[in-house]
């Protein structure tokens, strides 16, 4: 999963930054509103953390200008103000939810990945697909009940097929998702990743559709 990240304070940015990255997922950070809305409008992104304070853009005129242009990836706002008009002019904006700062990791965590498995019709935090086993909280994969160790990489391909269970990704948009935006998005490299996932938790775990691209099926045996 792929996230944007647009707040202005670097401690708290860099904090956000490195338990995201933790967990699994890509980070582009940004740190005010004109650099945050062409992010958004130019990139695609799993869910982005808007903070609403933003210099030279505020964070409810990027999710008007997103909402209007059709991006619809889930937005997490954050902010130092607890006007609850405020709150619910974000949500009538688009917002997706709404954490005030201060704030704990466990609780940010907690609303994004609820706000990504919502957006991908996935209601419960433990993903599956027949005997595989995805649990979104500890980042742990299981197979047959049996726990296996994944790279990095080969999580974040794996957990991204499974939240899009039973759809066919291109290898084109599996690299948008698997990298930030500081590095090579090489289509190609996907291929190596899905070998090493097939070689660790079998050949009929990810499925491919021939000049369409991979998919994890709804339920294998």
């Amino acid at each position: 999963m792929k996230i944007l990240l647009a707040e202005d304070e670097p401690r708290i940015a860099a904090d956000i930054a490195t338990v995201l990255k933790a967990s699994g997922m890509a980070v582009d950070t940004v740190r005010d509103g004109e650099a945050a809305w062409f992010a958004g409008d130019v990139e695609n992104y799993d869910a982005a953390i808007l903070d609403l304070g933003l210099p030279k853009l505020d964070g409810l005129t990027i999710l008007k200008r997103w909402r209007a242009n059709a991006r619809r990836f889930p937005v997490l706002i954050l902010t130092a103000r607890g006007m609850w008009t405020e709150r619910v002019d974000g949500i009538n904006a688009g917002a997706d939810d709404y954490l005030p700062k201060p704030f704990e990791m466990e609780e940010l965590l907690a609303r994004l990945r609820a706000i990504l498995r919502r957006s991908t019709g996935q209601a419960a935090p433990v993903l599956k697909s027949g005997p595989l086993v995805l649990d979104t909280r500890q980042m742990r994969i299981s197979l047959r009940g049996i726990p296996v160790a994944l790279s990095p990489l080969e999580y974040r391909l794996l957990a991204f097929l499974m939240h899009h269970a039973g759809r066919v990704v291109a290898p084109t948009e599996l690299a948008e998702h698997l990298y930030d935006s500081g590095n090579d998005r090489d289509p190609n490299a996907v291929e190596v990743i899905v070998a090493r996932l097939r070689r660790k938790l079998g050949s009929d775990v990810i499925e491919t559709r021939r000049g369409f691209g991979y998919f994890v099926p709804d339920d294998f045996s």
